[in-house]
């Protein structure tokens, strides 16, 4: 005989199952996501420190300021260098802006003025005090007269103070002295007459002999340089202070008063500062 028995459910028979996603989908209903398990706390990021020897921080400049880094940089290699270097342009521009305003200057005379250069000349060599006969120091004195030209029909030329003048042989200073200041109008001829002297010449063997060969053949070379500052007087205008070298080579026949002069040649030139 079968035994028939009702037995009850329990809460866990009687728990409907949770519906699967087919059947939300069946009844339009969306399924609901599981609540997602509580977040751990994030711990603040760790602080190191970490040392670098100070000759292997590399530091780079902006973009903007790279090249004011790289002309620093060049600087501080050169030291004083680049400061040097800009006064020596600096002067050499001044330098070629006065060459260059001499020049102007220059060609605006002959251009407009048609400038003609003095000529000078040694017209006679009186000589003193040259005695070969005897080893002791000599005294030589020159009696210079020499004569400028100034050809040009609108400029006059101021013979400044501070001249100059000396005579040479082989080398050998015998004597100097000066010449006097004075006015040369346009157009005009003026002879100038100068005593130039020398004390305590010590003459060598060799320039003694040359002098005493010299004198036998009647042909001694000196040599007579002169410098004197002029100022050109254009209208009513005056330049500034030029100075003006005249080197003149004199061969005469005798070294005495009455010396004669064979030949003459001179030659000039301008400094124009």
């Amino acid at each position: 005989m079968t035994d028939s028995r009702v037995h009850p459910a329990t809460a866990d028979t009687l728990t409907p199952p949770p519906p699967s996603s087919s059947s939300a989908k069946d009844f339009g209903e969306h399924p609901v996501p599981p609540n997602p398990p509580p977040s751990k706390p994030v711990p603040p990021p760790a602080t190191y420190v970490v040392q670098i020897p100070r000759e292997q921080i590399l530091r780079y400049p902006p973009p903007e300021n790279a090249r004011r880094f790289q002309a620093l940089t060049r600087r501080g290699k050169r030291g004083g260098g680049g400061g040097c270097r800009r006064c020596c342009c600096c002067t050499l521009c001044l330098l070629v802006f006065l060459v260059v305003a001499a020049a102007i200057s220059a060609g605006v005379l002959y251009l407009v003025f048609r400038f003609k250069a003095p000529k000078y000349a040694v017209t006679k060599l009186a000589i003193k005090g040259m005695n070969l006969t005897s080893a002791a120091p000599i005294s030589p004195e020159f009696d210079v007269t020499i004569r400028a030209e100034n050809p040009n029909g609108k400029v006059g030329i101021y013979y400044l103070k501070g001249s100059a003048v000396n005579v040479f042989y082989n080398d050998v200073k015998l004597s100097n002295g000066v010449l006097p200041a004075f006015y040369q109008p346009k157009k005009n001829v003026t002879v100038l007459q100068t005593a130039v002297t020398g004390s305590g010449v010590i003459l060598g063997s060799a320039v003694e002999a040359s002098l005493i060969n010299g004198q036998n053949q009647g042909r001694i070379p000196f040599v007579v340089k002169t410098k004197v500052p002029v100022k050109i007087k254009v209208g009513s205008v005056n330049t500034w202070e030029i100075t003006v070298k005249v080197k003149c080579d004199v061969v005469v026949d005798a070294l005495s008063e009455k010396a004669k002069i064979i030949s003459n040649d001179c030659d000039y030139s301008v400094k124009p500062w």
